[in-house]
């Protein structure tokens, strides 16, 4: 369909004010955080804003209808591609559709629509002392409806895992029009076994299988007790070794980050007051529950991190707690300053290793960084292998992003090499899925199959995940 008369059926249906057809505003959808849509950016012909399931359900018949790509889109945020139109088409801009719709206490658990913001929804449930436990480090920012799509992780996923455990039901607008809701239509249960899981289907399906309007999230009770332990390294294997050892002694910590030395001259050179101890790598643990377990953790921590760490500290008390933590908070910000002429890039930025292959990890990317002679920082979520690279580059240099781009592909292999994931929670989007047959082999066919079931004319979000 012709572009003037695409953007004037939709103001005709919709209404003029759901609808943005201004170049500048398009340019705005045209990329998200990633350093491909920023190589390689494609402007939507028109972006909806809807505010109703309906007002989703009628744009996905009108697509379906003419043939036209669609693309879900949060906050933006995300760093593979995901939610940038690569074909052009419609943009569904849900990060203005926040309603919380019900906090049910009674049964743990909170209907959200897809625009609220990860921290405005944990601020909501602290007044039940309820709180939703992923925390993707992004979360002032991040949508729900985003976290739900890509299978969010993040900081605490060692000891409450993914986005996706936490997903009791879905309202979905399949391609053509159609609604569904996963979980059971009248459900309330926490625990439900009946029929396939289609919800597990839609989390982490990024925007290819339809669009996701209504999340039924399961919640915890906020702990009422937390507290850090720093442990510095002068060898790098002895990190990952005291994690081993702190999990063989039955504790889980809500959270293990670690920073090599590229994070912690960074984050020093950032932040001089912080003064990270110069060391090989650094871990922070935190722990949470009730303050005598709380307690206990801690000071067993402290006792294992001993025999390998040259310095250890354990502190339960807010402001050095605050402290401590801040070092790693300005981890992702302090490596776009390594080089003054330089950005940090998301590319290669979200492998995932078997935790005993963690050292190797940062070792082998070391060497890949001096081999293409580009600057990395390293750090990442340790517990579950998480590890997160920051190529520093300047993006006007032809040179350097040719570099790059052969380095990021040698990140991505490197995983795989070690028995990981190219990606350990940001998705595969457009950045990662030339490598999906690589890692997934013949399963990649029965992924495509499932899409073409659902979508036969491949417009939901086309480009990504395969």
């Amino acid at each position: 369909m012709e572009r003037n008369a695409l953007k004037s059926h939709l103001k005709n249906m919709l209404g003029p004010d759901k609808v943005l057809t201004e170049d500048l505003d398009l340019l705005y959808y045209s990329y998200d955080s990633s350093f491909l849509t920023k190589l390689q950016m494609v402007s939507p012909d028109v972006v909806v804003l809807p505010r109703s399931t309906e007002d989703v359900q009628k744009v996905m018949q009108f697509a379906f209808e003419h043939r036209i790509p669609v693309t879900p889109r949060g906050a933006g945020t995300g760093e593979t591609g995901g939610s940038a139109p690569l074909s052009g088409g419609i943009v569904l801009d849900l990060s203005a559709w926040d309603e919380i719709v019900e906090v049910d206490a009674a049964n743990m658990q909170v209907t959200v629509r897809p625009g609220v913001i990860h921290s405005d929804l944990n601020d909501h449930l602290a007044a039940y002392n309820m709180f939703f436990p992923p925390d993707p480090g992004s979360s002032k920012m991040c949508t729900i409806g985003g976290m739900v799509a890509n299978n969010a992780s993040g900081l605490r996923a060692v000891k409450y895992g993914c986005t996706e455990q936490y997903v009791l039901g879905l309202e979905v607008v399949l391609p053509d029009g159609r609604v569904i809701t996963t979980g059971g239509m009248k459900s309330k249960a926490i625990k439900n076994v009946s029929g396939l899981n289609l919800t597990k289907l839609f989390v982490g399906s990024e925007g290819v299988l339809g669009v996701i309007t209504r999340i039924r999230l399961r919640c915890f009770p906020k702990p009422k007790s937390r507290g850090i332990v720093m442990a510095v390294f002068d060898n790098l294997d002895d990190a990952p070794a005291t994690v081993l050892e702190v999990y063989r002694e039955g504790i889980l910590p809500s959270g293990i980050e670690i920073l090599d030395s590229s994070a912690i001259r960074a984050v020093n050179a950032f932040k001089p007051h912080i003064n990270l101890p110069d060391a090989e790598a650094i871990l922070l643990f935190e722990v949470d529950g009730n303050p005598p377990s709380v307690e206990w953790e801690g000071t067993t921590i402290v006792k294992i991190a001993e025999k390998r760490a040259r310095q250890v500290e354990w502190s339960t008390e807010p402001k050095r707690m605050a402290a401590l933590w801040e070092g790693r908070s300005v981890t992702a910000a302090a490596a776009a300053r390594v080089r003054p002429d330089g950005s940090r890039i998301f590319a290669g930025e979200d492998i995932a290793v078997p935790l005993s292959g963690v050292a190797e990890a940062l070792r082998r990317i070391r060497a890949l960084g001096e081999k293409h002679g580009i600057q990395v920082v390293n750090y990442g979520h340790i517990g579950d292998g998480n590890v997160h690279t920051a190529p520093v580059i300047d993006p006007e240099n032809p040179a350097e992003v040719e570099k790059v781009m052969e380095l990021v592909h040698d990140i991505h292999l490197l995983a795989i090499e070690l028995q990981g994931t190219t990606t350990g929670e940001h998705g595969v989007g457009a950045v990662r899925r030339e490598y999906a047959r690589l890692e997934h082999g013949p399963a990649v066919d029965v992924m495509q199959s499932i899409k073409k079931a659902l979508d036969p004319y491949n417009i939901m979000n086309p480009g990504k995940l395969f």
